[in-house]
């Protein structure tokens, strides 16, 4: 017997089921169906290893800041305790690579504020540690704050030639500042501390809902 199809039933791609469920803040259930969707894992524990070494290695070839904008940075900042850091229950290995991506896109949009904080406090610490670099770095931002007043006070603006000969002089003193003082060494540091962190907290944070548009009342 064939049953013949129902004129009322609606048919919605996977694609845009998933952009409604993203645009909707439903997160958490992306990540139930990612995680649903991976193949069961085998029962051998070398087996088990292997998937998930190849999950993790997956990480590396990932750039977390592809779906980053600009508007990730403007809204406010997530709690510390109840969403950022959270309990431990809050998260979980990715059971696929593919889940690993769903979470590191999503978090890295939703914690942009959080991560560029961390960054900033590692930067603090690794300058903490390397006095000369905070020296070199605090000389920087003085000079800068030295060619803008007098750029102002004696109106350079008016002389593009002395005022571009003068920028460039400038930019090559930074340069030779932060060399001398190794900064970019500490700059270094904080990137690859704060990249891994970023790495890390983003794939192993599930995702939880996100705010909901407010619904309408009706009168």
């Amino acid at each position: 017997m064939v049953f013949a199809s129902n004129p009322l039933s609606l048919s919605v791609p996977e694609a845009a089921f998933e952009s409604w469920l993203r645009d909707t803040g439903y997160l958490e259930i992306l990540d139930h169906r990612t995680s649903a969707a991976s193949p069961a894992p085998s029962s051998s524990s070398s087996s088990a290893a292997a998937s998930r070494l190849l999950t993790f290695l997956s990480l590396l070839t990932l750039n977390p800041f592809a779906k980053l904008t600009a508007d990730d940075f403007a809204g406010d900042t997530p709690s510390w305790s109840r969403s950022f850091f959270a309990f431990s229950h809050s998260y979980s290995f990715p059971s696929s690579p593919s889940q690993a991506g769903l979470r590191l896109h999503e978090n890295v949009k939703r914690y942009a504020r959080n991560y560029a904080y961390l960054f900033i406090l590692f930067l603090a610490c690794a300058l903490y540690k390397m006095p000369v670099a905070l020296v070199g770095l605090i000389l920087c931002l003085a000079l800068w704050d030295f060619f803008k007043f007098c750029s102002h006070r004696w109106g350079l603006e008016q002389y593009p030639l002395t005022h571009q000969c003068l920028l460039r002089i400038a930019q090559c003193a930074t340069a030779v500042i932060l060399i001398i003082s190794n900064v970019q060494m500490a700059l270094f540091c904080a990137i690859c501390v704060s990249y891994a962190g970023v790495i890390l907290h983003a794939a192993f944070r599930k995702l939880t809902p996100g705010k909901q548009p407010p619904v309408g009342r009706g009168r």
